[in-house]
């Protein structure tokens, strides 16, 4: 039987991966930093027939990267690398600490766990890596300025490991959500009471899109007809329209990041 290993795996995506994994027959080792969240997830999901390891660990932490990483050189099959979050404010309104826990969660986190997961999959000619990025990479935040960098960064890493890996039996897959209900609003403190019903997406359908596409060979996943449009657009727009288009949405949604 083949191993998973999800991070961010209590809540939101991260629970739902773990959910469709296990009910693929996958066993799991779940990551966050709750170890009584863990705990009550693993007991749900051993319900599938599956063995279901916990492994408490706060990804923007050295210590506790390194002991996902340790976990990571012994080998597993799948790496959902989805624990991420936002910051809330003007960039010179956040302080600095929570701008650095925001690089070191949603960019050195991924780069360490990825590069951890690689050399067993390589050895072994297979794996599959899926690494949760946002809509929000592919054009400038209006005002999450570190948050839609980073997301940039992760889409752009995973489809160059795509390029490096695929004919190597190593799947790499960035997945780029829009707005998806899970609690990534709320701990961030959000208002999304703006936000039209038509772009929001289900957590379900989302990781359902993504394991197809990653099934399929794909880099890159973005879910949802609206989504896929945006980012189409944002491939062909001059940068000086993007944030053009930006500015105008930033009066309509403010605060708000995918």
């Amino acid at each position: 039987m083949t191993t998973a290993l999800v991070t961010g795996a209590t809540a939101g995506l991260g629970a739902a991966f773990a959910r469709q994994l296990a009910g693929l027959g996958r066993d799991l080792v779940l990551v966050a930093r709750d170890q009584a969240r863990l705990e009550s997830k693993a007991q749900q999901l051993r319900s599938y027939g599956v063995k279901v390891e916990v492994l408490p660990a706060d990804l923007a932490d050295d210590g506790g990267c390194a002991r996902v990483e340790e976990r990571l050189a012994r080998g597993v099959d799948v790496l959902v690398n989805n624990a991420g979050l936002g910051t809330k404010g003007a960039f010179h309104e956040v302080d600095l600490a929570q701008e650095v826990h925001l690089l070191r969660l949603n960019v050195e986190a991924v780069l360490r766990l990825t590069h951890a997961a690689l050399p067993v999959m390589v050895a072994r000619g297979s794996g599959a890596i899926v690494n949760v990025s946002s809509v929000a990479g592919f054009a400038p935040g209006a005002r999450a300025a570190s948050y839609s960098a980073s997301k940039a960064w992760v889409t752009n890493f995973s489809e160059s490991l795509h390029l490096q890996y695929a004919d190597r039996g190593v799947a790499v897959l960035a997945l780029a959500p829009g707005f998806t209900r899970t609690e990534f609003h709320s701990r961030a403190e959000m208002d999304t009471s703006g936000i039209p019903e038509r772009l929001w997406l289900d957590p379900e359908a989302v990781v359902r899109i993504a394991l197809h596409d990653l099934d399929k060979g794909k880099s890159l996943s973005v879910p949802g007809r609206q989504y896929k449009v945006i980012v189409a657009a944002t491939r062909v727009v001059p940068p000086s329209v993007q944030r053009g288009i930006v500015k105008g949405l930033r009066s309509r949604f403010p605060g708000q990041q995918a």
